[in-house]
């Protein structure tokens, strides 16, 4: 990892714990302000850890396309938890034949680049 790419891996670390510091919830009530406050913080470190060995300039460059993407639209839509993705037109196929797979790699090809890493989380 360069200087260069260290250094805005770690202002990325710091601008997270600044904005989970600042956090307020869409519903204004404390008891949910801290619990979004504390899901910020759990959800950066296990991210962080678990990329912290990542050597290929690629994969690194992506990490840091999909946190700067959660922090946006985390804040654009002032909830910290990732948005669902759309579910395709007959989403709830039924569980058997060509329409389940057909489905399946409809939704896959939907996942937007933040929802990466959390799924391997959670």
């Amino acid at each position: 990892m360069t200087t260069v790419t260290r250094q805005e891996v770690l202002g990325l670390y710091r601008k997270i714990f600044r904005i989970a510091k600042k956090w307020q919830s869409a519903s204004g009530q404390i008891e949910e302000t801290i619990q979004e406050k504390e899901y910020i913080k759990n959800e950066a470190k296990t991210l962080f850890r678990k990329n912290k060995n990542v050597t290929d300039p690629k994969l690194i460059k992506l990490c840091i396309e999909e946190c700067e993407a959660r922090i946006e639209i985390g804040l654009h839509y002032n909830i910290p938890y990732p948005r669902p993705i759309h579910l395709p037109p007959m989403g709830l196929a039924h569980k058997q034949g060509r329409t389940l797979r057909h489905q399946e790699k409809l939704r896959k090809i939907s996942k937007p680049i933040y929802l990466k890493s959390h799924d391997e989380v959670s």
